[in-house]
């Protein structure tokens, strides 16, 4: 299994490498969303990414909508990993098509679990589940705030 690592601070680019490689994942990464979606546009896929969402240059949300916007990558397994954490945070990202959402800082073997469940759905599930999270955080967000 290959993930992309995508965060702007070294540290934990060097935490997630090394957890995820513990886990049985070949790990390549970027430091940022630019560099991401270069090594994506290069051609050999990751079977999933592991997002950042507050990088410099282009942010973990604009690299997402790029992603999904690719056919070569619209359906490539994503899952956020994130200080933002209040629900018109978490409800933009499911919006945007994130298949998992992770707090920073986050517990080492919750990432493993995340990346490894993500993985193992179907399109069709990981798609149900964006939905399903979608209808559950929209109540909590005032209109104003709503993606």
């Amino acid at each position: 299994m290959k993930a992309l690592v995508v965060d702007d601070a070294p540290d934990i680019r060097l935490l997630a490498d090394l957890v995820l490689s513990m886990a049985g994942f070949t790990v390549s990464a970027a430091s940022s969303g630019s560099e991401a979606l270069r090594k994506l546009a290069a051609g050999d896929l990751p079977d999933i990414v592991l997002l950042d969402v507050q990088m410099p240059d282009v942010d973990g949300w604009e690299t997402l909508t790029r992603v999904r916007a690719d056919s070569r990558t619209a359906d490539l397994p994503v899952v956020l990993c994130t200080v933002k954490g209040l629900p018109e945070d978490t409800l933009k990202g499911w919006s945007l098509g994130c298949d998992g959402y992770l707090g920073k800082p986050f517990d080492i073997n919750g990432l493993v679990d995340e990346l490894h469940g993500v993985l193992h759905r179907t399109r069709e599930q990981r798609l149900a589940i964006r939905r399903a999270k979608v209808a559950e955080l929209r109540p909590l967000v005032s209109p104003s705030q709503q993606p």
